[in-house]
Order: C-alpha cells, then structure tokens, then sequence
C-alpha cells in the first residue's frame, strides 16, 4: 500500500476528534511524529490517557494533551470552543474524524437530535462554528471524514431525525452525506468571504475499526455484522486497517498537492482499500444547491449562527 510523507509540522496546532482510538489515533500519532502540537478531545478519559501513552510511545517527543468533548451534546462542544479560544492558540489543523454508526434502534442525543445524524454531523459543524475565530487565525485546514457509505443514498428531508421511521444504515448515510455537502460548503464560503480556511473531505475506505465493534452503549451487543469478513479480508490486504484508513485524512491534512473542496480516499477497487488519492465526489455530493439546503437546516436545528 502507498504510504505518504507528512511534512515538517513543527509549530503547527492539530485538533482531530475521535483520536483516542482506530483511525483517529493513527491520525493523531502521525501528525505528533511530524511535530505538530495534537490537542485530542476525548469523551472518555480512560481512553484517552492509553490514547497519550500509544503516542508519546511511538514519538516520545510528541506535545498533545486531552481535552474534553462529547459530540453529542452542544454544551459540550460550546464549553471546548470556550476552552480553546479562551487560549488563544490558532488551529492550523481540524480533522472531524469521530462518528458513530448504525445502531440497531433509534437513539437520540442529549439535545434532540438522531444520534447519527447529531453526532456526525451537527456536532462537528458546531464544532467548526465555535472554532471559527482559531481556525481563521491559522488559514487552517479543516478535513471531514465521511464514508463509502456516501456514495448512495440521499438525505432524508422529509423526516430528517427519522421520528417516523428508522434504518440504521440510511441514517448513517444521511450523516456522511450531510457532512460532506456542509464540508464543500464551507469551502465556498471561505472562498468567498476571504476566510483563509482550506475544508476537504476524506474517507478511510473500510477497515475494521471500533466503529463496527460492539459497542453495548449504542445497543449493539455484538460486532456489526461483516465485522469478521472485513477483518480478515484486511489481514490479507485487500482492505485497509486502522493505520492505512488514516491515510487519505493526513494527505487531506499535510500534503501540498491536496485541494479545496475535493475529496480523498483509498483508490483500489470500488475506493474500499488501497493508497491515498484524489477521487471523483461521490454524487450526492455534487448538487451545490443540496448543500446550501444543509448548511441553512443546520443553522436552523442548532438553533445557532454557523460562520455565513
């Protein structure tokens, strides 16, 4: 598999959400190892504290602290922006990595919200809302992790919180499609209003992270089903695993070449496993008027001026 240079970060701030373990760890190693400052917000501790002492053991120099945050929930996200701003160190670096996926029943957040749809998508946005004057500051590079997944489906506007009805699947496809059309919108926008904020999106292909782990919090007593395919089909190398699946995140992230408003993933067959490249959008993220209709429900549902 194509592996990638991360350049020289020495000096940079590097803020990557679900860092404390699969994909984001990874992430967040490797931009430790190139010299970047890592802030990692965790919403558990205990995971977060083995998540410093894997990276501190794979660069002992590396500077990274925890932070809390829970996506779920926009109080916690507004008291980690108040945090960081209150700081004052400028972000060169934001990769909206965490998710959850597919519960096998509804669930909400604390706020309302389908959890999937909550999470992946509205918490994060909150999150770059809230980060906005830091990541101004750094002419950051701000990345969202998507998925396959997103390659079909479409979003669910006439029962966007899925009251009426519920299929995990399609709601996790919603989240993904949601986030990457906000992602190009945010791209637009900084373009337009001289914002200096880079946003690319990136998905890691499959592997078999945590996210396809039992996760009895999520309902989801036993390991999501093809768990054991993909994980032996990854021993082989025909997917990713954890370390490959960071891969198209930190060339979103680092690399010169990556650009604006494009997307970057695995380019083996069908985009499941393979190195790191600039591939085509998937085509539900290629309607603009799509995106501007998420960029303002949005605006609308976390009842909240995202950056306009």
């Amino acid at each position: 598999m194509r592996e990638i240079t991360v350049p020289d970060l020495t000096g940079r701030l590097a803020v990557v959400t679900g860092g404390s373990d699969g994909v984001g760890l990874g992430i967040a190693t490797r931009l430790a190892a190139a010299g970047a400052e890592v802030v990692l917000p965790v919403r558990n501790p205990r995971k977060g504290e083995a998540a410093l002492a894997t990276i501190r053991e794979a660069a002992p120099s590396a500077r990274v602290e925890l932070r809390e945050l829970d996506l779920s929930s926009l109080a916690s996200v507004d008291a980690l922006g108040a945090t960081l701003r209150r700081e004052g160190r400028p972000i060169h670096l934001l990769v909206n990595n965490a998710g959850v996926m597919t519960p096998p029943d509804r669930q909400v957040t604390v706020d309302g919200f389908e959890l999937q749809f909550g999470t992946n998508h509205l918490g994060h946005v909150a999150l770059v809302a809230t980060l906005l004057p830091l990541l101004r500051a750094g002419s950051a590079r701000v990345v969202h992790q998507i998925s396959v997944a997103a390659m079909r489906g479409t979003i669910h506007w006439d029962d966007l919180q899925w009251e009426r009805s519920y299929d995990g699947m399609a709601a996790y496809r919603q989240s993904k499609i949601a986030f990457g059309l906000y992602g190009l919108e945010l791209e637009r926008r900084s373009r337009a209003n001289g914002w200096g904020i880079t946003s690319l999106l990136s998905h890691p292909g499959v592997a078999p992270t945590s996210l396809l782990a039992a996760r009895p919090e999520l309902g989801r007593s036993q390991p999501a089903r093809g768990r054991r395919v993909i994980g032996a089909l990854s021993r082989i190398g025909l997917l990713g695993n954890a370390e490959s699946a960071g891969l198209p995140a930190l060339l979103a992230a680092t690399s010169p070449d990556a650009r604006g408003g494009h997307l970057y993933g695995p380019s083996g067959p069908g985009h499941v496993g393979g190195g790191p490249a600039e591939q085509a959008l998937y085509r539900p993220l290629r309607d603009d008027a799509e995106a501007l209709r998420v960029w303002r429900v949005s605006e609308e549902l976390l009842g909240r001026l995202t950056p306009s």
